[in-house]
């Protein structure tokens, strides 16, 4: 039986999403402005018939867990990559009382964009702050720090956007941010995982120590409509 965590963006999307996408009850994908992901309804028989109606020509949308479905003749890969799913398997964090982290909105969403084109954490736009919270570190009016909560559905929710300024690497701010954001939707009964690009060992575990476990690992694609 599948677990609703090995579909989570489709379960997002038709869930607690919904306001922000559109689609169908067998295929959703974020509006525009939003990261271009998608979800199927079925993964065993994803509609592409119906995406080619949600996107435009040479539009490109992203994804995961779809690694044994060939293409239709409409569509071809961009760039694809292996995505390792980890669960947070341990405590409560305590509260670090000297992180001076603020929520994040709208309004830096510029600076948001700023650092991710600087430090390419994966998918994001403008408009990501929106789909859950984000909280950043500003040094003056530069945000050098940041992490955030994306996708969610059946009491699962995903750490994602983490990244740091490359000056300010090293000092252990992405993982202060992260556990804040563990320990307030632990508190929420939330459960936590992330996806981490299975290359990136050296990330991969750091993760395992801090207490995720690895969940399983899935192919993510970033498709093209060429019609």
């Amino acid at each position: 039986m599948e677990n609703l965590l090995d579909n989570i963006v489709w379960h997002t999307l038709s869930g607690p999403h919904l306001p922000f996408s559109m689609g169908n009850a067998r295929v959703r994908r974020y509006v525009e402005g939003f990261p271009a992901f998608v979800g199927f309804a079925d993964r065993a028989n994803p509609d592409f018939t119906g995406l080619a109606t949600l996107v435009s020509p040479g539009e490109q949308v992203y994804y995961d867990g779809l690694a044994t479905i060939s293409l239709p003749q409409a569509w071809s890969v961009e760039a694809e990559c292996s995505i390792q799913k980890m669960l947070w398997n341990a405590g409560m964090p305590p509260a670090d009382e000297s992180l001076d982290a603020q929520r994040l909105g709208p309004s830096d969403a510029t600076a948001a964009m700023q650092l991710v084109d600087l430090t390419r954490p994966g998918p994001f736009s403008p408009c990501s702050l929106e789909l859950g919270e984000y909280i950043g570190v500003y040094n003056g009016p530069y945000l050098f720090a940041m992490a955030g909560a994306r996708h969610c559905a059946g009491g699962y929710r995903e750490i994602s956007g983490v990244c740091t300024h490359p000056d300010f690497q090293g000092q252990g701010w992405a993982r202060r941010l992260v556990l804040a954001l563990i320990r307030r939707h632990m508190q929420a009964q939330q459960k936590i995982f992330l996806r981490v690009l299975l290359e990136h060992e050296q990330l991969h575990r750091l993760y395992l120590g801090m207490g995720f476990d690895d969940y399983a690992v899935s192919l993510a694609r970033t498709i093209k409509y060429t019609r």
